[in-house]
C-alpha cells in the first residue's frame, strides 16, 4: 500500500501540523518506510514459536508492604528544620 500525498496532508491536518511544500515527500517516504517495516514484522514466520509473554521469567521482586513501628523519633526528626508535633513541618507545595 502506497502512501498518497492527500493522506499526508490529512494527517497533518489531524495532528495540527503545518507542513511545507518541501517536507510533503519526506513525511510520505517516512511513513511509507514504516508501513513497510510493520509489513515484514506482520509476515513473520512464527509457526512452531512458544508463546512469550516476557524476555525473562522474573516474577514479582518487591517487599512486601508491612507497617513497622520505628522507636527512635527523636534521632529521626533532629535534622529537622521545624518540627511539629512529632513530624516534618514542610513548606505548602499546592496553592
Amino acid at each position: 500500500m502506497q502512501v498518497s500525498r492527500e493522506e499526508i496532508l490529512h494527517i497533518a491536518n489531524l495532528a495540527h501540523l503545518n507542513l511545507e511544500e518541501n517536507e510533503i515527500e519526506k513525511y510520505q517516504t517516512n511513513l511509507q518506510d514504516i508501513l513497510n517495516f510493520a509489513n515484514i514484522v506482520n509476515n513473520a514466520p512464527v509457526e512452531g514459536l512458544d508463546i512469550t509473554v516476557g524476555a525473562n521469567e522474573a516474577k514479582n521482586v518487591f517487599r512486601k508492604d508491612e507497617i513497622e513501628i520505628f522507636e527512635d523519633n527523636e534521632s529521626l526528626l533532629k535534622n529537622a528544620i521545624n518540627p511539629e508535633q512529632n513530624m516534618f513541618k514542610i513548606p505548602k507545595v499546592i496553592n
